[in-house]
């Protein structure tokens, strides 16, 4: 669907300022606007959600009266609102809930953390977790055996760290019916031992879903209070909008619209609903159709596929097999099923992303945008690649030829590590290894490259996310070996993938990523410049200010 144009900018009088007064007045700044035009300034106007004005500290006499709200920013860098190009806050929400385990590191420290919480739960609660390491099995299966006893007798449903598998107990799986293995319209599996005995692993998100209507699901009050908490975290952090990659609740239109009754969101929402395997034409009319809803700080804006699934699930589509011999199906158990379906939805002028991780899967949604033909009206950057973890060189120059832009996440890298003894790299060996998560490749070959954390597999403080791009190892953390580091980003890059990369990937390049008149006021002033301190400075950066449509959604206390 094309984007809204941009709001002309205001009129403005001779001095440069609007010819009414300004909302709102940010003053005593360094903007990095990354406008071509203008790259930088000291002040900024702000009138109905816009950018009205761009200018030296001269021209803010001419943009104010008395109604004018005067922020004085005392010398941080004003930058463009900076937007996670992959997160999941409306459904993350729900997967982020009961124990965090994320900083689990073994089997034994996860036995002693269910056991800690089994003792706690009242009679017949569940217990669930999140964010747990594949590499806290070691070289064992994910299986039930190894946790049952620390339960207590509770069912038990621990989401692993990348969303795509859980580990679920014997009770759990008796509450949702699991006796045996199932048959799936995507690639998915309850995992089963030689005997036929589920082993409670559970891949891919059809099998996960076989154990949800058995567990308890908070009211529409506590989600509506969870995610609007959630956003003010994420606004407190910088940011000031998300590509949310999806709207697997049908309701989540209405989540959004009874939030916004009592106020705008205070980050920005651009939802792409799932498009599954087994979808027909009707199906695909219906994600069409859901295109046109949207709401002050929110809307429908593409579809999300899914090519595979996870490396360490062995469900990523790779050209030759893992360790293990798996990752050699797509997602789509018919690739040609899903080169109809985005044909359909890009005649009707629909954006799509595409979660695709083995290099498989990559060549394969590239060859669909290719047999598209790149001369139909707005066609570049229509379409988008999620993750990209492993791709050789010869796929590179495709991404900029064919218009099709790279959405990568930095911070996933800190599941692996430099020698190649995580759960990742060892399932697809030195060689594909040695090739990961290649930025700095793609974004020299020319390719629009979009930020982002997809939380909640990590983090979603966008300070993080710029500082790991340069540092390719967790922020704070000198002694940690970097992720093939010649995929690191310029400071700039890193930047613009949050900014301005990000509006073009989904065609909003008129209207956001840079601060200039006419443009939205979607601001972030940091309290270093994020393209010229030192990295690790930058992870842990105070945020004085964070604007969204004009709206101040966080400002720090002096």
């Amino acid at each position: 669907m094309p984007s809204t144009p941009a709001t002309p900018a205001t009129p403005s009088t001779p001095s440069g300022g609007p010819r009414t007064a300004a909302d709102t007045v940010l003053i005593g700044a360094r903007v990095r606007t990354l406008d071509p035009a203008r790259p930088w300034a000291e002040a900024v106007a702000v009138k109905d959600g816009r950018i009205a004005a761009v200018g030296d500290a001269a021209d803010v006499r001419h943009w104010r009266d008395a109604t004018t709200e005067v922020v004085d920013l005392a010398g941080a860098t004003l930058v463009p609102g900076l937007t996670d190009g992959h997160s999941h806050p409306v459904w993350g929400v729900e997967m982020a809930t009961g124990l965090d385990l994320s900083a689990v590191r073994d089997l034994d420290g996860l036995r002693a953390a269910l056991a800690t919480a089994a003792r706690t739960l009242p009679p017949g609660a569940w217990l669930t977790g999140w964010g747990l390491d594949h590499n806290a099995f070691g070289d064992r299966p994910v299986d039930r055996a190894l946790i049952e006893d620390a339960l207590a007798g509770a069912p038990a449903f621990l989401r692993l760290y990348d969303g795509h598998s859980a580990l679920a107990s014997g009770r759990a799986l008796d509450a949702a019916g699991i006796t045996g293995p199932r048959a799936f319209a995507q690639r998915a599996s309850v995992v089963c031992d030689d005997t036929g005995r589920p082993t409670g692993h559970l891949v891919e998100h059809a099998a996960m879903n076989l154990v949800l209507p058995a567990m308890p699901r908070p009211s529409a009050a506590d989600r509506r209070a969870r995610l609007l908490g959630l956003l003010h975290e994420m606004a407190a952090a910088g940011l000031t909008g998300a590509h949310v990659m999806d709207m697997e609740d049908a309701d989540a239109p209405e989540l959004l619209a009874a939030i916004e009754a009592d106020g705008p969101l205070p980050v920005r929402l651009r939802l792409a609903p799932w498009c599954m395997p087994g979808i027909d034409a009707d199906g695909l009319d219906h994600l069409v159709a859901l295109q046109r809803r949207a709401g002050r700080h929110w809307r429908i804006g593409g579809v999300k596929f899914f090519m595979d699934g996870t490396v360490e699930g062995g469900t990523a589509w790779l050209e030759r097999p893992d360790c293990h011999g798996q990752g050699t199906d797509a997602f789509w158990p018919d690739p040609a099923a899903y080169t109809h379906a985005v044909h359909h939805l890009d005649r009707a002028g629909v954006r799509t992303a595409t979660h695709a991780i083995g290099d498989a899967a990559v060549r394969h949604v590239l060859d669909t945008v290719e047999l598209l033909g790149t001369d139909r009206p707005g066609a570049r950057h229509r379409h988008r690649i999620e993750h990209i973890e492993t791709v050789p060189d010869s796929q590179l120059p495709r991404f900029a030829r064919l218009g099709v832009a790279a959405s990568m996440q930095p911070t996933h890298t800190h599941y692996t590590r430099a020698d190649h003894t995580d759960a990742w790299s060892r399932r697809v060996g030195a060689e594909r290894a040695g090739r990961a998560w290649r930025c700095r490749d793609l974004r020299d070959a020319g390719a629009v490259l979009v930020l982002g954390s997809d939380w909640p597999i990590a983090h979603h403080d966008p300070r993080q996310v710029l500082a790991t791009a340069r540092l390719r190892r967790p922020a704070g953390h000198p002694d940690t070996a970097p992720i093939t580091p010649d995929q690191a980003l310029t400071g700039l890059h890193a930047l613009e993938g949050l900014t301005s990369h990000a509006a073009r990937a989904v065609g909003e390049e008129s209207e956001a990523g840079r601060i200039a008149p006419g443009f939205r006021a979607d601001l972030t002033a940091l309290a270093v410049d994020p393209v010229t301190a030192p990295a690790d400075e930058v992870a842990t950066a105070p945020v004085l200010l964070t604007m969204t449509g004009g709206h101040l959604t966080h400002r720090a206390e002096r």
